[in-house]
C-alpha cells in the first residue's frame, strides 16, 4: 500500500483498475489484510471486494452518515405552470439544517396514479445566487431548465439547493460566493469529513422526501445533473440503492487529469485519501449494477477527454465485473464543450424512458 504522503504510480494504477475491479480488489494489500470475524459471521465488505471498496470510500468521505432525523417538510408556496405545478418547500436534512427545494408535480401524477421521479442536482458555474431555480425553469440558462422539461414528460421532479447556493448561502451574510463555499469545505475537513460527505447526506435525504410523496412511484426513481450536478450524481449513486437510473452530464474529472492539467475544480470532487484506493471513475463504478449513463464533450476542459476515456473504460470494466455491462452507457460528442447539447439531452431522456418506464 502507498504511504499516506505518496501518490500511486499512475501507469501502475491504471493497469490495475482496467483489469477489472474484482481482480484488482482481490490483489489489494488493504483488502487482503482485512480481519475475519472469529465467529464466522463475515460482514458484506469482508466477503465482497466491491463492498470493501465501497466501505473504504465511505471512510474517506468522512464515515457513516447519521441516523435520519424527521424531514418535517414545510410548504412555502405553490406556483402554477403549464401541465404541472411547482411546490416551493423546505425539509430538514439534519437537526436545524433545512434545505429549500422546488418540487414539480405533473397534472397526470396523483396518489392513484403515481409517476416515476427524478432528482435534478444543479450546476455550479460560480453562480451562487442560482441553485434549484435554474433546473426548475424559473431562472438562469434555458439550456438547464431540465427539471421543467422532465415534468412536462410526466416525471415528478425535485430540484434542491446544494450547500452554499441560492437559499443556502451564509445566513449571517458575512461571507459571500466562493468564500462561503471555501469556509464550509474547510469546516468539514477539520472535522474529519468532506464537503462531498455533506452533499451525499443531503441528497439521500432528498430521496427520503421523494419516496414519501404520494404521487411518486418509489420503485422508479432516478437522478440527473450537469457539471457539479454530474459530480453529485455519481457521488450519491454508490450510496443510494433507491436510485435506479443515474445520468451525469459533462463532468468526469479524474484526479490524474486534475493533477496533470492543474484544474481548480469545485470542492465536491475532492475526497480525502481516496486516491490511495481509486479515482473518480472507481466511485462511479460502484453504482453497478444499477443503470448509469454519462455524457461528455470532447473539448470540455473540465474533463480532459483522454483521461475521461480511460475513466469510462474503467467504469465499464467494473460494470462487466458486476455482470451488468449493458446497464452502463456513455456518449462523447465530438467538437463539443461544457454544455447540454440537444443530442446529450435526447440520450438522457431516452435513458430515463428505458430504465424508469
Amino acid at each position: 500500500m502507498n504511504r499516506p504522503n505518496e501518490l500511486p504510480n499512475r501507469r501502475g494504477f491504471l493497469t490495475k483498475v482496467t483489469t477489472g475491479t474484482a481482480a484488482w480488489c482481490a490483489a489489494s494489500p488493504l483488502l487482503a489484510a482485512a480481519p475475519q470475524n472469529s465467529d464466522g459471521d463475515d460482514d458484506p465488505a469482508e466477503r465482497n471486494p466491491t463492498e470493501a471498496l465501497r466501505a473504504q470510500l465511505v471512510e474517506c468521505l468522512g464515515g457513516d452518515w447519521p441516523e435520519p432525523c424527521p424531514l418535517a417538510p414545510r410548504l412555502i408556496e405553490t406556483i402554477s405552470a403549464a401541465g404541472y405545478r411547482i411546490e416551493s418547500i423546505t425539509y430538514e436534512v439534519e437537526p436545524g439544517d433545512r434545505v429549500p427545494a422546488m418540487v414539480l408535480i405533473p397534472d397526470t401524477a396523483s396518489a392513484d396514479r403515481p409517476a416515476p421521479a427524478i432528482a435534478v442536482w444543479h450546476q455550479h458555474n460560480g453562480e451562487y445566487h442560482l441553485g434549484k431555480s435554474e433546473p426548475a425553469g424559473l431562472a438562469g440558462n434555458p439550456m438547464h431548465h431540465t427539471g421543467a422539461e422532465l415534468a412536462k414528460l410526466g416525471y415528478v421532479v425535485i430540484c434542491p439547493d446544494a450547500l452554499c447556493f441560492e437559499g443556502r448561502q451564509d445566513p449571517d451574510g458575512k461571507l459571500t460566493g466562493g468564500n462561503f463555499e471555501r469556509f464550509e469545505f474547510l469546516r468539514y475537513v477539520v472535522n474529519g469529513r468532506s464537503m462531498a460527505w455533506k452533499n451525499v447526506l443531503d441528497m439521500r435525504r432528498t430521496i427520503d422526501y421523494l419516496v414519501a410523496r404520494p404521487e411518486v412511484d418509489a420503485d422508479r426513481i432516478g437522478c440527473y445533473g450537469h457539471s457539479m450536478g454530474s459530480t453529485h450524481a455519481w457521488l450519491v449513486g454508490p450510496h443510494e440503492p433507491r436510485l435506479k437510473a443515474i445520468v451525469g452530464n459533462c463532468c468526469l474529472p479524474t484526479y490524474s487529469a486534475i493533477h496533470d492539467t492543474k484544474i481548480l475544480h469545485c470542492f465536491p470532487n475532492f475526497v480525502p485519501g481516496w486516491l490511495r484506493h481509486g479515482d473518480t471513475p472507481e466511485m462511479a463504478g460502484l453504482i453497478a449494477p444499477r443503470a448509469l449513463h454519462l455524457n461528455l464533450g470532447e473539448t470540455d476542459g473540465g474533463s480532459p477527454i483522454s483521461h475521461a476515456r480511460e475513466g469510462i473504460e474503467r467504469i465499464g470494466n467494473m460494470y462487466a465485473a458486476a455482470g451488468a455491462a449493458e446497464r452502463f452507457s456513455h456518449f462523447i460528442e465530438p467538437d463539443t464543450g461544457h454544455v447540454l447539447s440537444p443530442e446529450m439531452w435526447r440520450r438522457t431522456k431516452e435513458f430515463f424512458a428505458l430504465h424508469l418506464s
